[in-house]
């Protein structure tokens, strides 16, 4: 074999090596990076639902490798202290729920300010949130006879969320006001733990995202009360909403938004825009955040600035309204 024959034969086989190697990595190559999406629930809220169903579709309009990491401590502030603290590249971003605007409302004391400290880039949309209970806890099966229950039995029941003061305990509340009842609060470092606690009793009721405990509805594991929205889900149609059991013109909603450190530039702010349109509008995304009962309309980053601070002032009227000391 003359030289030129070896050295047409290592090419070759170099090429055919890289190309066997590199196949998947090669487009990983040609994205920009990666960018992390810190989320301040626990794994099985339903933002982490949401967001993880997006994140391939997101990583695709980002042209970057996204990489969801939660940290639900102290009730979601430690992962919003996190963000605060990041770099305002575009790299780092989170999506939230409405937790982030009741938190000065309900805290003492907060290690950032909201929303001056972070950069609100869209309000995404609204998930439906549902009152749950464990059926071998809570025999009612609607909400006349749920909060005749609750009535006939003062202090006696109990009902768990993902922390003080987040919206899954705040909309507890709101229910129990609006019909007149009570009941113990036992919070939770996350959505996930209180989930399994209600699943095995050791909690009586809870409000959650649908998506949270959907399949255990569907099992019977769990029964629906009552949904907090205006109208029924088309994800959950046989779920009446309290509006219509009683508690005239009740509502409570559960949003969700794409916020990123404060200083962003504009760039930055509509590269990160820009992606949150494109994946959420992916037919995948579209057919899993309906099978989720999510509403999605995507606000722009002006509008939502504007609603995290009109949002900041109603939840404090609504904290105020059902008595909750800030702790």
């Amino acid at each position: 074999m003359t030289r030129s024959h070896f050295r047409r034969r290592e090419l070759l086989a170099a090429g055919a090596l890289l190309a066997a190697s590199a196949g998947f990595p090669l487009a990983a190559r040609a994205q920009s990076g990666t960018v992390k999406f810190i989320l301040p629930n626990a794994t099985g809220s339903g933002v982490d639902a949401i967001t993880r169903a997006a994140a391939p579709a997101l990583g695709k309009a980002l042209n970057a490798s996204v990489v969801v990491e939660n940290q639900p401590g102290a009730g979601g502030v430690l992962g919003l202290q996190t963000l605060a603290r990041s770099a305002p590249d575009g790299n780092t971003l989170s999506v939230v729920s409405n937790n982030v605007v009741i938190f000065p409302s309900v805290l003492k004391s907060l290690p950032f300010d909201m929303p001056g400290d972070f950069t609100p880039i869209a309000v995404v949309g609204a998930t439906p949130m549902v009152l749950v209970a464990n059926p071998a806890k809570v025999s009612a099966a609607n909400a006349r006879d749920f909060f005749a229950q609750l009535k006939a039995n003062p202090g006696a029941l109990n009902f768990g969320s993902g922390g003080n003061g987040t919206i899954l305990h705040l909309a507890t509340e709101l229910v129990m006001d609006a019909a007149g009842t009570k009941a113990r609060h036992i919070p939770y470092k996350g959505v996930g733990p209180m989930v399994t606690d209600l699943l095995s009793g050791q909690i009586d009721f809870a409000t959650a995202a649908l998506p949270s405990v959907q399949q255990h509805i569907k099992s019977g594991a769990l029964r629906a009360i009552g949904t907090l929205a205006p109208q029924r889900t088309p994800a959950a149609p046989e779920i009446a909403t309290f509006a219509e059991q009683g508690l005239a013109n009740f509502s409570v909603e559960a949003w969700f938004a794409v916020i990123g450190p404060k200083g962003m530039s504009a760039a930055s702010v509509k590269k990160a825009h820009d992606a949150v349109v494109a994946a959420f509008n992916d037919p995948a995304v579209k057919e899993t955040m309906a099978k989720q009962g999510n509403t999605i309309n995507i606000s722009s980053p002006e509008q939502a600035q504007a609603a995290f601070r009109s949002e900041l002032q109603k939840y404090a009227a609504l904290v105020k309204k059902v008595g909750l000391e800030p702790q």
